[in-house]
């Protein structure tokens, strides 16, 4: 159930027409605000923001388990979660895009100000730095060549192992760090959520 390439490039177009409101949320939201008082009170309510959020807060649990899954031996003994390891990253990679599905629709489009600004454009970095190093690596597992090497520069080639793990090398620590700062980012904004309710 590996995602091929071009099942990455649509997501990846899923995930920019995803983000879109966000680009255009100053010009809709006035217009909303102006034209139906009602749902937007509704949208910007303590209920939908709380229902939506609590979705949010589920994809990322569920988003977590790839890391139970990969070290659950270490954690849990001989408990064993069952799947492979290529299910759960797909999983994963699903679960990501659905996810900015979900905070889309919980933010409406709207970026925020100061810390809750912040932490969105943290989440999308986590969202970016995931679709990057995955679509970047599925395209180079899925080329016909053997070898590569840098545009007029054929003195240093590489093999797909190597370049593999080079750009692993980039991507994945860049996207565990930005995942640990949305964590640390994740619980100060349920904190402020209810401090400020």
């Amino acid at each position: 159930m590996k995602p091929k390439f071009s099942t990455l490039i649509l997501l990846t177009l899923l995930s920019a027409f995803l983000l879109a409101p966000f680009v255009v949320s100053p010009i809709y939201l006035d217009a909303l605000r102006e034209r139906s008082i009602e749902l937007h009170q509704f949208i910007r309510g303590e209920v939908y923001k709380q229902v939506t959020g609590y979705v949010a807060l589920s994809f990322v649990v569920l988003e977590m388990l790839l890391s139970l899954r990969k070290r659950g031996r270490k954690w849990l003994g001989k408990f064993k979660l069952p799947g492979s390891v290529i299910l759960w990253r797909s999983l994963h990679i699903f679960l990501g895009v659905g996810l900015l599905a979900v905070v889309a629709i919980h933010t409406i489009g709207a970026t925020g100000l100061n810390f809750n600004a912040v932490f969105l454009w943290i989440f999308f970095a986590v969202t970016l730095s995931a679709l990057v190093g995955v679509v970047a690596e599925t395209g180079v597992l899925e080329s016909p060549r053997k070898i590569f090497s840098l545009p007029g520069n054929k003195d240093i080639a590489v093999t797909k192992g190597p370049l593999i793990r080079n750009m692993r090398a980039i991507w994945l620590p860049t996207h565990i760090f930005l995942v640990s700062v949305f964590i640390l980012m994740l619980g100060v904004h349920v904190f402020l959520a209810y401090y400020y309710r």
